[in-house]
C-alpha cells in the first residue's frame, strides 16, 4: 500500500499536536480546508482523537503522531 493523499493528509493533522503535553490539543475550525476536515474525521472515526473537530489525542493516536513525528525526522535528516 502507497502513501495516498488521504493518509498523508491525516499524517498532516497529527502533526499539528504538540506532543510535548497531552494537555494540548487542536480546533479544526469549519473554515478549513476541506481535505484537512475530513482527516480530522477520519481520525476520529479511527479511534486517534477525541472530537470529530480535533480535540486531544488518545493513546493510539498519540503513538501514531509520535511514529509520524519519528518517519519525518528520519526522511528529512541528511
Amino acid at each position: 500500500m502507497k502513501f495516498n493523499s488521504e493518509l498523508l493528509n491525516e499524517l498532516n493533522v497529527l502533526k499539528m499536536f504538540d506532543l510535548s503535553s497531552s494537555q494540548l490539543g487542536i480546533k479544526v475550525h469549519h473554515d478549513a480546508e476541506p481535505e484537512t476536515i475530513e482527516a480530522t474525521q477520519r481520525l476520529f472515526d479511527k479511534g486517534l482523537i477525541t472530537q470529530t473537530d480535533g480535540g486531544y489525542l488518545t493513546g493510539l493516536g498519540r503513538d501514531a503522531a509520535e511514529h509520524s513525528t519519528n518517519l519525518l525526522t528520519i526522511l528529512t535528516t541528511a
